[in-house]
């Protein structure tokens, strides 16, 4: 199976200073929820900056170093704390509700902004990109940015606030210790910087496998058809193994990477330790500081470290919600290649005529060249059958009127409008697609065929199913129209899909419709009743009809047939000016030269033969047992 190329972070990534300036604009709309939650953290430091305080107090009383220690001073000391602690447990609880709430909200509106950005990227987009990998990325990848939204401005605000009021209260006590404990800061902020990112390239690399296995297990699961038709049980499991183990090797490397990050502190933290015992000793044996500073230095000395700790212990969760916004920020960098011109409008009522002028067409990822000067009038109310070899372009030049791809060169006209300066949402309701492989959402059958036109009364959703000959098998369900059809209409047969898919379609009302191959799926009965649906469309609505199919008899009842050959029109013209191009035809491989020109000439006499039989052997069986019959 060969590889999915797939839109992933690679070459470049981000600075961190660049994300957090791409997510301070959802930062601020919370901005006074945000505030208070600041306030209420500069209010649970007080009990840390307090303690110590009252401590050194109590030490130097007792031992006769400034107030005489009393119990009266003990019961106030003691009541100023309890009063704080009431503070600290009022503003925790502030912080830990409110201020999560507040990521939730934060995460909701950024996957939001995901959504919407990844309903307006064109189709190829989709097409090098694993769905996998885009759900991981509008669910787990912003699960992280809830707790980084909340602690974030929370951790770093309070240990700016217990870093600066610790070294400003520590300079009181002793400057030379001060500064000595301080130095250790700066080595230890070099080496924290340098295994920080080690530790984020790690968690970027786990999000890119987890988003490959995702994709891995979803392919299998959604195949698994395909998969048990083939017995390829083996072939599954050891593709799911081998992305399994990707990324057990990776986290492996992760947790490596983290343990050499929280052993660096808990080092660092045992050295500022030992310049305190070191410089602090010496200092209280000549006498610089007095027992009860002492006390609170090692006290302020154990917040300044749990602060730092902390702060590393946040750096995981920093790294996390880091990797989720910078792959959030690669979903809406991805520049949307078709949408409205600055000066578009809404498509103006017309006939539904369609006209492509020197069309030509490239993909824009590989550059295959798949259209070349294709000019076309379609007539409003044509049925038009477009026939040729699979690879031809007959599926991508429809594609092109909705605008499903933009245009290499030359223009698509509807009504005398060009399609790039009228709005895409105008565009695409007067434009009706029923396509192969037919996808329905999980709801019932009522609310596939109405999900085209939102709104649309019973009355217009059971007309239109009447319309496309859908309605008897539909009242035939157990609960008719609201019968659940399952995860993409997984409990209908395919030619049921089919017929819904054409119902949604009539809902719409639209001017024009184009039918990918709508019976490739269908029996021989159903196939002519789809025929059918789509000539009396054609004539009661006088709706534009393009006919994508392989089947000449089909095409035999069209109006008019467009030969599309290596991305040019090779024949047009009515059915019988173009069958009777037979060595075309079977240069294209759609026919038989004698099986086509025989039953086209039997048909003109009454006969009603296939006309897509592509063995001579087969149309003469057939001759023989309709003439015996």
């Amino acid at each position: 199976m060969p590889k999915t190329k797939t839109n992933d972070p690679g070459a470049h990534h981000a600075s961190s200073g660049a994300l957090i300036r791409r997510f301070l604009p959802y930062l601020a709309n919370y901005k006074m929820v945000l505030c208070l939650d600041l306030f209420c953290a500069a209010l649970t430091t007080l009990c840390d900056i307090v303690l110590p305080k009252i401590m050194s107090i109590i030490t130097n009383s007792a031992m006769g170093v400034g107030i005489t220690l009393t119990a009266g001073i003990v019961l106030k000391l003691a009541a100023l704390y309890f009063v704080l602690r009431i503070i600290d447990g009022a503003a925790s609880y502030y912080m830990s509700s409110i201020g999560h709430i507040m990521g939730v909200h934060i995460e909701t509106d950024m996957r939001r902004d995901a959504f919407d950005h990844l309903l307006q990227l064109d189709h190829t987009y989709y097409n090098n990109t694993k769905v996998g990998t885009i759900m991981g990325r509008i669910t787990n990848d912003l699960f992280d940015v809830t707790e980084f939204a909340h602690h974030c401005p929370e951790e770093f605000f309070i240990a700016g606030i217990k870093i600066v009021a610790s070294f400003v209260i520590l300079c009181r006590a002793s400057i030379p210790l001060t500064l000595a404990v301080f130095a250790c800061v700066p080595l230890m902020g070099v080496v924290s910087v340098y295994l920080n990112g080690r530790l984020r390239a790690r968690f970027r690399q786990q999000r890119v496998q987890i988003g490959e296995l995702n994709s891995t297990i979803e392919d299998s699961l959604l195949g698994q058809g395909v998969v048990k038709a083939f017995a390829a049980e083996d072939e599954e499991r050891e593709k799911f193994a081998k992305g399994n183990r990707a990324f057990e090797q990776i986290k492996t490397l992760g947790y490596y990477a983290m343990g050499a990050f929280n052993t660096s502190t808990r080092l660092f933290d045992g050295l500022m330790y030992l310049v305190v015992i070191l410089a602090g000793g010496l200092s209280l044996v000549y006498g610089k500081i007095t027992a009860g500073d002492l006390v609170a230095y090692m006290l302020y000395v154990t917040t300044l470290i749990a602060t730092i700790r902390r702060i590393v212990e946040f750096a995981e969760q920093f790294q996390r919600g880091m990797t989720g916004i910078e792959r959030f920020a690669e979903i809406m960098d991805t520049p949307v290649a078709i949408k409205d011109a600055p000066d578009a409008v809404p498509l103006q009522p017309g006939p539904g005529e369609i006209r492509f002028e020197k069309v030509c067409f490239e993909y824009p990822d590989d550059h295959n060249k798949v259209l070349h000067d294709v000019s076309l009038d379609i007539r409003a109310g044509e049925r038009l059958a477009l026939v040729g070899a699979s690879g031809g372009g007959k599926t991508t030049l429809c594609n092109l009127i909705p605008r499903f791809y933009e245009v290499t060169s030359g223009r698509i006209l509807i009504d005398g409008q060009d399609i790039r300066r009228v709005t895409l949402k105008s565009l695409r309701q007067d434009i009706g697609i029923v396509q192969q492989d037919v996808y329905l959402f999980s709801g019932t059958v009522a609310q596939n065929i109405a999900y085209g036109k939102p709104g649309a009364t019973r009355q217009e959703i059971e007309a239109a199913a009447r319309l496309a000959g859908a309605e008897k098998f539909i009242l035939a369900l157990k609960d008719g129209y609201d019968t659940y059809v399952g995860e993409r209409g997984v409990k209908l047969s395919g030619g049921q899909k089919q017929r819904i898919a054409i119902a949604g379609v009539i809902a719409m009302e639209p001017k024009c419709i184009v039918l990918d191959e709508p019976t490739a799926m269908l029996d021989p009965r159903g196939r002519r009743e789809v025929i059918d649906t789509i000539g009396r469309l054609n004539r009661e609505k006088g709706i534009t009809v393009v006919l994508i199919t392989h089947h000449m008899d089909e095409a035999a009842k069209a109006q008019r047939v467009v030969v599309l050959d290596k991305g040019k029109v090779a024949a047009d013209g009515t059915p019988k000016e173009v069958f009777s191009q037979v060595e075309l035809l079977h240069d294209i491989g759609l026919a038989a030269p004698e099986t086509v020109e025989l039953c086209w000439e039997l048909n003109q006499e009454g006969f009603d033969l296939p006309l897509d039989k592509l063995d001579p052997k087969e149309c003469a069986q057939a001759l023989y047992d309709m003439v015996m019959a």
